[in-house]
């Protein structure tokens, strides 16, 4: 905890030190409690199976009362004590109508998720720092409809982002969830949440999912990198043309009926207002090597985010370029399947 500045006055300094204490109090009383928590928890996640299809049971699906459901007990004991102490058959039966439909609505609520199975797609893979999506598919062997199932990734700080749905009756349903992952690499998708509230509110009944599946998370691109590095002369050949820093080759020539759309230099095109491609026969004589390198950055994640920018820019333009990572060499070449081979090697080196 940095000490308050030299400039502070001394009723500001107490004023802020009297702040500063209570956090520190609850942090000393509470802090052991948290821990002690979050250890139960991850202690009892890693007893759950590992699986990416689960059933639900009476074995895995939790039923606790809710705040509502708590105040609506206590809201019958107060009734029955009334009732009791002035004889009031009304009161009894109010009493005794209110807490039927409440344990009816308790095997109800818990009859919505048992017997529902929950399905795995396989993620795709993402970039760090933005929202990797999922689908969860809901199947539903019952002749009726399960109401108010919600889906989340399973969060201790308690910001998890629900997705609600209703699963129709010998139906399926598929639901989008969603989680930012931070870093790049391989992770196994976190462990899920799936509640239902439905129908009064006054319970809560859950269930808490590990999948097996695993999700690759690309490095984050850089948001405004730098332009492409100069191509190479191709092995056995002299290059008879440079390369500009836009990363485009200078050899352009009048487009021709038939010529890919990848060809097209559209800056070129845009300012004279006539359609140029690139030469073919120049790109024959030059090779754009992504060089870890040649990137003139020295912390190692900045350096595979202008790698990744780099991939995805090359791949934008069109052209034949190749990925070297120290010892790893990926060859020249273009293509959806081309690019994904690159950001793998950047995700997991």
């Amino acid at each position: 905890m940095s000490s308050p500045p030299a400039s502070m006055t001394r009723p500001a300094q107490r004023r802020a030190s009297f702040g500063r204490a209570p956090c520190r109090v609850l942090r000393s009383v509470f802090g052991p409690v948290i821990d002690t928590r979050d250890r139960m928890q991850r202690w009892w996640e890693a007893r759950l199976p590992v699986t990416d299809t689960l059933t639900l049971t009476q074995r895995n699906v939790y039923i606790l009362p809710t705040r509502p459901g708590l105040m609506l007990g206590i809201t019958l004991v107060v009734l029955l004590v009334g009732s009791i102490n002035y004889q009031l058959n009304l009161g009894y039966l109010l009493t005794f109508l209110l807490a039927g439909s409440a344990a009816v609505g308790m095997h109800v609520c818990h009859a919505t998720l048992r017997g529902l199975t929950l399905i795995l797609m396989p993620p795709a893979p993402q970039f760090a720092g933005s929202s990797a999506t999922f689908s969860v598919t809901l199947n539903n062997t019952r002749r009726s409809v399960r109401h108010g199932i919600g889906l989340a990734v399973l969060d201790t700080t308690h910001s998890d982002h629900w997705s609600w749905t209703d699963v129709p009756a010998q139906g399926t349903c598929t639901v989008q969830v969603a989680f930012r992952p931070e870093r790049r690499g391989l992770h196994r998708v976190p462990p899920l949440t799936a509640e239902t509230r439905f129908p009064l509110g006054t319970f809560r009944v859950w269930t808490v999912w590990r999948p097996a599946a695993q999700v690759l998370v690309y490095p984050q691109p850089e948001p405004h990198p730098p332009p492409l590095p100069a191509g190479e002369p191709r092995a056995g050949g002299v290059a008879a043309n440079r390369v500009q820093n836009s990363g485009e080759f200078e050899g352009v020539r009048a487009y021709r009926r038939g010529d890919p759309l990848k060809l097209v230099v559209w800056k070129k095109a845009a300012k004279s207002q006539e359609l140029v491609s690139r030469d073919t026969l120049q790109a024959q004589r030059l090779e754009l090597w992504l060089d870890a390198s040649r990137t003139e950055v020295a912390d190692p994640e900045e350096r595979l985010s202008r790698l990744a920018a780099w991939v995805l820019q090359a791949d934008k333009l069109g052209q034949d370029y190749g990925l070297r990572l120290g010892n790893q060499q990926i060859a020249p070449g273009t293509g959806e399947a081309h690019k994904r081979r690159c950001l793998e090697a950047l995700a997991l080196c």
